[in-house]
């Protein structure tokens, strides 16, 4: 803290307004300024900018008292000297902080006052300001001379100075024996003796300076007192303001208490007892209702009991459900039903047992009871009565309970079936043969596919037998479901109607549960008390029992519900009673009810596959030592067709193909297709390698298989029909108008093939496997035929001297036949095929290639031997007499032989292209001859005995049947002249 002037005690104000101004540094440089005391409110703004105080340092005055240091009373609290405005915190400590000015918007009718607006004005003003600085500096100013005087009368020490820093320490204390020591120094208490007197005016000295000590500050005080005067008595003076004002409103609070207090005691009183005891009566009535309530819940476990007894879990449930709500929302709390929540918690996982177990009985009595029974559904209602609970429970896993029943059941039936069937066969002693596969191996292929057959119908039996019960099962979900819809449909529409006058009766229920009544609601508690409790008793009419009777017929009025309503068997369930249960209790989702109707339809689809799969097994036990693989084409058909069938009627029952069974069956058709393919072609080739190349008799039979191809029958004809029948053989097959010469194994093949087709008939399947091995037993019988004729090769298979003309226009007439069979076999197997299959049909263009090359060939083998006797006989011809030359009478008898060995077996156009490339070779061979012997066609006598020989060989060829008009062209031998 600063001090003040040491000259006078009391400063003295300078000017008329009171206000003392410091004096600057500048004017008395040899004067040390004088600190005076931080200001009570350091950011009052006074007259002179300079005047300002701030507040005490943390660092320079850490050690000095100021007056912040000093406690002050409530008073002093209240009127704060360093707000500006103490008015203001007078009123925000009387009325609160929200009583203070706020900031006022700017009006929207007044202009924007910028710099701009004062630049003419500060034009006008600045030559002015310059000569008033002009001014001041020359002469001194007032609170110059004021300072000046100031520091002439301090005599160059603050008297705030002479008091030691000790005193001004924050942490003074004269308990601390340093700060003791250090006030009261023992040097001066110490003395004896002579010495006391001295002694003695060491401490009168320190008194003394004790006294000047606190004088100081009681003078420095005093004068920071008169520079704040104004201050001091503005807040006495609202102190007493204040005072005023709180005697003025406690006499106000007094006389508003004895007011209320008269109000209170002449109008409200009386209302008020009036309320509490119509509270008090509707209390009673409540208490009344609730030992009633506890008195019926206390039934509970009885009631489950008796409804446990008749197999009626939906009910149980229900009861125990609806307790559990009374406990936890009307009995809550209440000390004797303190055990009762998990008692009836452990019943009710001991009826979700109970319901597992009696579930488990129902599936495997259900589904291992006699196929014969005609009734569909056992025992439908408990059923229904099951699914209801387990539903309820939110047990979704009975189904796959029923399923694994179900495999269990699958497999019994199979068992069964075997044994009954082999019981019935004598050949097959079951005390020897004890493995039922075993046995069934040891039946004949017919024994088997009536056992299959049996197997089929029993297990068509028991998919329908699935399918009735799954569809209760499914009715009750989706009756669940639809209970939801409707329970949702309701809850909206009383939110909608709650609004209304009539209100649903749980809203008044819902009233009723609240823990106390409002007093808006007391006159209408005393009208609607029974009502209410008669509909509070609504919501737990499931629960009575009505032991003795005197509750049901005390009040009438209430729809409560009587133990023998609730004693119903599960077969008396009505809709009516399980929509009520859905709609009440039934938590579970729309989702998870849709996902159990879904996964009941998986289930029936997994029954159509556990049938299949069981068929299967006794499949492929069958077909394990090969046996399946063994059958004749009409056997496999027929087993084809019996699991064709079964597959469609599973289908029809289930909803969808189970692909198992037909898998297997395709397996044991791709063997079956193997095997009957290597059968035939082992059979083409033993009848190709045993061919002799002659023209063969065409059975009756054979031709009447060709003419029902051509009908568009590509099937082979019943044997008892062609057995009947008694007819000559032809010489020629006769195809489309077409006379065919052929050798026997061509007629096979043609049955070959038909085999084929049916069977693409019989088994569809396969019919890609049948193309690939049809397209590659023609392949064989091309490549084989090739090498035995054209090759020769029958000469060592067969034994044959030679290959003859007529065993190669036989041949070739014979692939001509196929030929013209291959589109009509792929016109078959096209319309059998999926659009994606059809680039297999690629096979038939090959080998229709292969096969015209074929015939090509045996075309051109033909007139290769032609050519070979030309060139060998017209190398000897000479042109002399006699006329017709031996060689044109060799050439002409060849040629004749050539048209006898192929006029029977080949039509008559390919004779005649036949003819004329041999001529075309004659031709080539006659020209070049006579070019050698230098013959020209110049009109000579050589001239003349070559046109003989040519008119000799003309009328020989033309004399041929279908040779007549054969242009020759036979002036192509000469050369021509240039």
């Amino acid at each position: 803290m600063a001090s003040s002037h040491s000259s006078s005690p009391v400063p003295h104000p300078s000017n008329s307004d009171g206000i003392f101004k410091k004096e600057r540094n500048s004017s008395t440089k040899h004067f040390k300024l004088v600190r005076s005391l931080p200001d009570v409110c350091p950011k009052e703004p006074t007259e002179d900018s300079h005047s300002l105080c701030d507040g005490p340092s943390v660092v320079a005055d850490q050690h000095r008292w100021t007056v912040y240091n000093s406690k002050v009373n409530l008073p002093a609290a209240l009127n704060d000297p360093r707000l500006a405005k103490r008015e203001s915190d007078f009123f925000t400590k009387t009325w609160g902080l929200d009583f203070v000015e706020t900031e006022v918007m700017p009006s929207f009718y007044l202009p924007n006052v910028t710099k701009e607006h004062f630049a003419p004005y500060l034009q006008q003003t600045t030559q002015r300001e310059k000569i008033h600085e002009k001014c001041k500096n020359i002469c001194p100013t007032k609170d110059e001379l004021d300072t000046v005087s100031n520091l002439s009368n301090n005599h160059g020490k603050s008297d705030l100075e002479q008091v030691p820093k000790i005193f001004m320490k924050p942490d003074f204390a004269l308990d601390d024996p340093t700060t003791f020591n250090a006030v009261l120094p023992w040097s001066h208490f110490s003395g004896a003796g002579g010495k006391g007197s001295r002694d003695l005016a060491s401490s009168r000295l320190l008194q003394e300076k004790l006294s000047h000590y606190l004088d100081v500050v009681e003078v420095n005080i005093a004068h920071q007192i008169s520079l704040r005067s104004e201050a001091f008595f503005h807040a006495m003076t609202s102190q007493h303001e204040l005072q005023d004002y709180l005697r003025k409103t406690s006499q106000g609070v007094k006389v508003l208490r004895e007011k209320i207090a008269q109000i209170d005691k002449v109008m409200c009183e009386g209302s008020l007892r009036i309320l509490r005891q119509a509270l008090t009566r509707n209390n009673c009535v409540k208490l009344y209702n609730k030992m009633k309530l506890m008195a019926t819940v206390h039934q509970t476990q009885p009631t489950v009991q008796l409804l446990l007894s008749t197999s009626e879990f939906v009910g149980a449930l229900e009861l125990i459900a609806t307790t559990q709500e009374v406990l936890q929302q009307e009995l809550q709390g209440i000390h004797s039903f303190r055990h009762l929540g998990s008692q009836l918690c452990e019943l009710e996982k001991l009826i979700d047992k109970m319901m597992i177990a009696d579930f488990i009985t129902y599936a495997r009595s259900d589904l291992n009871r006699p196929l014969e029974d005609e009734c569909q559904v056992l025992e439908k209602d408990r059923l229904e009565s099951l699914v209801f609970g387990l539903l309820r429970q939110r047990k979704l896993d009975f189904l796959e309970i029923y399923s694994d029943e179900m495999i269990i059941a699958a497999k019994s039936i199979v068992k069964q079936c075997i044994i009954n069937t082999v019981l019935q066969i004598e050949e097959i002693d079951t005390e020897v043969v004890v493995k039922l596969a075993d046995q069934m191996r040891l039946m004949t292929f017919p024994q088997w596919f009536e056992l299959l057959k049996y197997i089929f119908a029993n297990f068509i039996l028991f998919l329908q037998r699935i399918k009735a019960t799954l569809s209760v099962i499914r009715n009750v979900v989706l009756e669940v479901l639809d209970g939801n819809q409707k329970h949702k449909l309701a809850e909206s529409a009383v939110a909608e109607g709650s609004a209304g006058k009539n209100p649903h009766p749980d809203s008044e229920i819902a009233y009723l549960t609240h823990e106390g009544l409002f007093i808006s609601d007391a006159f209408s508690a005393t009208e609607t008390s029974s009502a209410g409790a008669d509909c509070k008793n609504q919501r737990v009419s499931s629960l009575r029992t009505d032991p003795g009777g005197s509750d049901s017929a005390s009040e009438p009025d209430c729809p409560t519900e009587s133990s023998s309503s609730r004693e119903r068997t599960s077969s008396s369930l009505t809709p009516g009673a399980m929509e009520m249960i859905v709609s009440e209790g039934m938590m579970l989702t729309d989702l998870e009810l849709g996902r159990v109707a879904n996964n009941i339809q998986e289930l029936l689809y997994n029954a159509s596959d556990v049938c299949h799969d069981r068929c299967v097994k006794f499949l492929m036990a069958r077909a394990k030592d090969g046996s399946l693989e063994r059958l004749s084409s009409s056997e496999f058909v027929g087993l084809s067709q019996a699991v064709e069938q079964f597959v469609q009627e599973t289908e029809e029952l289930c909803g969808r193909r189970s692909m198992s069974l037909r898998g297997a069956l395709q397996s044991q058709a791709n063997r079956f297709v193997n095997r009957f393919h290597e059968e035939r072609k082992t059979k083409l080739s033993l009848l190709l390698d045993n061919e002799r190349w002659k023209q063969a008799e065409v059975p009756a039979e054979f031709q009447d298989l060709v003419n029902s191809i051509a009908d568009g029958r590509i099937t082979l004809p019943d044997k008892k029909q062609t057995a009947t029948e008694d007819r000559k053989p032809s010489d020629y097959l006769s195809v489309d108008g077409q006379k065919y010469t052929v050798v026997g194994t061509v007629l096979l093949l043609i049955r070959i093939f038909l085999e084929y087709c049916q069977c693409v008939n019989d088994i569809p399947s396969i019919a890609t496997d049948m193309l690939t091995r049809l397209s590659d037993l023609l392949k064989h019988f091309n490549s084989r035929s090739c090498q035995l004729v054209l090759g020769a090769g029958a000469l060592q298979v067969v034994g044959l001297k030679t290959i003859t003309t007529k065993n190669l226009a036989l041949a070739s007439r014979c692939l001509q036949l196929i030929v013209h069979y291959i589109p009509i076999i792929r016109a078959h197997f096209e319309a059998r095929l999926q659009p994606k299959q059809y680039s297999i049909l690629r096979h038939f263009d090959h080998i229709t290639k292969d096969y015209n090359d074929h015939i090509a060939e045996i075309s051109a083998k033909l007139v290769a031997i032609m050519d070979g006797l030309f060139e060998k006989v017209l190398s000897k011809y000479e042109v002399k007499a006699p006329m017709p030359s031996t060689c044109f009478r060799n050439v002409c008898k060849q040629m004749a032989k050539m048209h006898e060995a192929i006029y029977d077996l080949l039509p008559e156009e390919q004779t005649q292209i036949l003819f004329l490339r041999i001529n075309a070779s004659f031709k080539l061979h006659l020209k070049r001859q006579l070019a050698r012997l230098n013959v020209i066609n110049d009109g000579g006598p050589q001239h003349g005995l070559v046109m003989v020989d040519i008119a000799f060989y003309t009328g020989n060829i033309q004399s041929l049947k279908t040779l007549e008009n054969l242009h020759l062209n036979m002036a192509e031998i000469w050369e021509q002249k240039r």
